[in-house]
């Protein structure tokens, strides 16, 4: 894509996979893609989204190969605003042009902080199988041991190469995985908090709320309720 492109999820969710990691883009947030970048997008979901794309002329590119980030009430408006002008309009009234330039200045901003929803692409095959091992366990009781066997790893080997290639430790990586799954059964429908705790592999609710807010900065009834405002 020649363009940068801010792609914000109005209903539904939205998977991204860039620059060897994977975002979960929920209701309500939105991505940020610099020009020139692959991006690949599942639609996990039924998908209410709108677009805004822009040249690398018109503004300064964005911090990162992909963010996402939380929308504030602004953006939201001026999203809303500039989707009455589309690729076929022509030249850019005064206004709009201000319009776009001010909605470019604010997503800029929030991309600086991004969503914690994201997790890091293995750089190796063995710890990738390890990984994709643990993603299908990750609703059970998988044992780091018995990872480690399966994909004929040493555990010292095993939690090295999860140090280096993912910047966590396997149950870091194992909660992660969890809490972004977490997320997505949260964007996608109406399921009770404890149903989707022990959906994802969570026996306790409070520990899944305490684990949910540590990364999340709020808890998963608050979040869910973030989507809807």
């Amino acid at each position: 894509m020649d363009r940068h492109y801010l792609l914000y999820a109005m209903e539904g969710t939205i998977r991204l996979e860039a620059n060897g990691r994977r975002w979960t883009l929920p209701p309500a947030r939105a991505a940020l893609i610099s020009a020139g970048h692959p991006v690949t997008i599942s639609i996990l979901s039924r998908l209410t989204s709108a677009s805004v794309l822009y040249a690398p002329s018109f503004a300064a590119a964005p911090p990162q190969v992909l963010s996402v980030f939380d929308v504030s009430p602004l953006a939201r408006e001026l999203i809303a605003e500039c989707r009455q002008w589309g690729p076929e309009g022509g030249a850019l009234s005064p206004y709009a042009q201000r319009i776009f330039e001010t909605l470019v200045a604010v997503a800029l901003k929030l991309a600086e902080t991004p969503s914690p929803c994201v997790l890091p692409a293995p750089a190796s095959s063995a710890l990738a199988r390890a990984l994709a091992l643990t993603e299908e366990l990750a609703d059970g009781t998988p044992v780091f041991a018995e990872i480690a066997k399966a994909t004929g790893q040493s555990p010292r080997a095993l939690a090295r190469r999860f140090s280096t290639e993912m910047g966590m430790t396997w149950r870091e990586t194992l909660r992660r995985i969890r809490l972004i799954r977490a997320v997505e059964a949260l964007a996608s429908g109406d399921a009770p908090i404890t149903e989707i705790a022990l959906g994802v592999g969570y026996n306790s609710l409070s520990a899944f709320n305490t684990a949910f807010r540590d990364l999340m900065g709020k808890g998963p009834r608050a979040y869910r309720a973030s989507f809807r405002d």
